[in-house]
């Protein structure tokens, strides 16, 4: 059995109450919308820049690395839903949670899904891998060598692969519980759980 995480108030509630009689609550605070936004935008300049502006390209590399270790302290002290105590399951419950997604039972969650934890993790990983062989390519200049151009050619792929599943969950998350979570990463509410 799946349970959800939309019950238990935290200490942090008062960041999260809507306003009386709202249907809203807030559950994503400014830092997770802006690194969220943030992060795309680096990520898509990255692959959009990767050959013809390097510069830019390994500027906005360490943005992203930058932007990844501020979300992982975020992680550790931030608001209910942006801690990693939060949404963080173990692959027993990702799992029982895909399955009931494929027979279209999966619960709704405030926070993120169990999933949607797994694939934070993933991607913050991937991009963190990505980051580090680039700043060793660019460390290593001419004597970098194919070798190491692939691996960081690999995790930047990865990191797209990772991306677009993640719109892919987060649309078929938005399709099933009917409410437009692209648009909760933008105001930072939700519908209150029912």
């Amino acid at each position: 059995m799946t349970t959800s995480t939309t019950a238990a108030p935290s200490a942090r509630a008062e960041a999260t109450t809507p306003a009386a009689g709202s249907h809203q609550v807030r559950v994503w605070d400014i830092l997770v919308r802006t690194f969220h936004w943030t992060l795309v935008g680096a990520i898509a300049i990255a692959f959009l820049t990767e050959d013809e502006l390097l510069g830019l390209h390994v500027w906005v590399g360490y943005l992203a690395l930058g932007l990844v270790a501020i979300r992982v302290l975020w992680g550790v002290i931030g608001t209910r839903h942006a801690r990693f105590t939060d949404f963080v399951r173990g692959p027993h419950q990702v799992m029982a949670y895909l399955k009931d997604v494929l027979v279209r039972r999966a619960p709704r969650y405030l926070g993120h899904n169990p999933a949607g934890g797994a694939m934070i993790l993933a991607l913050l990983v991937a991009i963190v891998a990505t980051g580090l062989t680039g700043i060793s390519l660019d460390s290593a200049g001419a004597f970098g060598g194919e070798a190491l151009e692939e691996v960081h050619e690999f995790f930047a792929y990865l990191t797209l692969t990772l991306v677009i599943t993640h719109v892919g969950g987060v649309l078929l998350s938005s399709l099933l519980h009917r409410e437009n979570l692209i648009k909760s990463m933008i105001t930072g509410y939700k519908r209150r759980a029912g």
